[in-house]
């Protein structure tokens, strides 16, 4: 039967002698640390200290914890405390308690500078074969579930793919061509701005418009892509992830790639290089408004010297690299959403990183075609 705690003091020729009683268990744990609290300056005056439980009647984890406690306070001062009285079925707990954060933990080793960056070297690069290596499965699963669709023309979800062509094509327009203007014009008055030193006005025409046909238009379109489109697809398979609806899909005998992939990324291939079109003559008609007001260039000397300097070549590299950076864009985003585990921590995560190496992957991408086309004399 539960009984109030008690907590009794008694100082003799330099020993101070207490006897807790009662029940020192948790349900008491407000009496208790009165008590305690009580005896405090007690403790620190005496010198040596004997702990009587003989009068306990009950004992928990946290009354044996504040029995250590007074004891320690003592033993801390440089004097002797004893515990004496406890009853045989409480002294493996007592034992137990007094265990409690003795042993100091281990100094942590010395790490070498050198072996820890070739330790962060070798993981960066295991993580970067994981990397490799879920972009490929995610890319073969796609290669197969398109020859399903060829093979089955009605499989094809023929609904969600024109809507998702609407969400990542026709809803992005508004944004890609204020950014695409915006930039054509910064880089026609740049260049009015330099070139005018030399009287060499007229070859901004040739500078915006092989920049943006070959390189910036798609280029930009592609990162903006991957910053609202692929993030958006992270997001989305990541939430159903975590809400173990695509392991519900597989259950149902249905192919996530099929049914959840597939549509996503063909929507951004066929979107992106109609975008990357859009947004170049965006940047096209930023760079003419700038040279007609800024470099007092007439719009129609803008277009004849657009269509001396610029061929349909340039064009065309522009729109070949669209396309396989969409499929970048989708396989990267679609995989990190599959690798979200089932944290909100973990749905942010992967969705920046997705952003990230969307990103990346896409430069990367521009610099290689850029090698190739120069090679072929493109």
């Amino acid at each position: 039967m539960t009984t109030a705690p008690l907590l009794t003091a008694t100082a003799t020729d330099g020993l101070l002698e207490l006897r807790p009683g009662g029940s020192w268990i948790a349900a008491n744990v407000a009496e208790l640390e009165q008590l305690s609290d009580a005896v405090a300056p007690q403790l620190d005056r005496s010198g040596n200290v004997r702990l009587d439980m003989a009068d306990v009647r009950e004992l928990d984890t946290l009354g044996a914890w504040l029995i250590e406690k007074m004891s320690r306070r003592v033993m801390s001062a440089g004097h002797r405390a004893e515990v004496v009285g406890v009853a045989d079925y409480y002294a493996g707990l007592i034992e137990k308690v007094r265990q409690v954060n003795r042993a100091s933990s281990p100094p942590a080793p010395a790490r070498n500078r050198i072996l820890g960056k070739v330790g962060d070297i070798g993981r960066a690069t295991l993580g970067a074969r994981e990397d490799v290596t879920v972009f490929l499965q995610l890319l073969g699963s796609l290669c197969v579930a398109m020859l399903g669709v060829l093979r089955r023309p009605r499989s094809l979800r023929l609904t969600s793919l024109v809507y998702q062509v609407y969400r990542v094509g026709w809803r992005a327009i508004p944004i890609v061509v204020l950014i695409t203007f915006l930039i054509g014009a910064i880089i026609a008055q740049q260049g009015i701005f330099h070139f005018r030193k030399f009287g060499a006005d007229s070859y901004v025409v040739d500078m915006v418009g092989i920049l943006v046909l070959r390189e910036l238009g798609v280029l930009i379109v592609a990162i903006m892509v991957a910053g609202r489109s692929g993030s958006a697809y992270t997001a989305e398979l990541g939430s159903m992830k975590m809400r173990e609806e695509i392991d519900a899909l597989s259950t149902m005998g249905l192919d996530p790639v099929e049914v959840l992939i597939l549509p996503r990324v063909i929507a951004l291939i066929c979107a992106l290089p109609i975008l990357s079109f859009i947004g170049s003559m965006a940047a096209l008609y930023g760079g003419l408004l700038v040279a007609w007001f800024y470099g007092g260039m007439e719009p129609a000397i803008f277009i004849a010297r657009l269509h001396d300097a610029v061929s349909v070549t340039h064009f065309e590299v522009g729109i070949i690299k669209a396309p396989f950076m969409a499929l970048v864009i989708g396989i990267v985003a679609c995989s990190e959403g599959l690798r979200v585990k089932g944290s909100a921590e973990s749905l942010g995560r992967q969705t920046t990183t997705s952003v990230v190496k969307s990103i990346f992957l896409v430069i990367v991408l521009d610099g290689l075609f850029a090698i190739f086309f120069a090679s072929i004399g493109m």
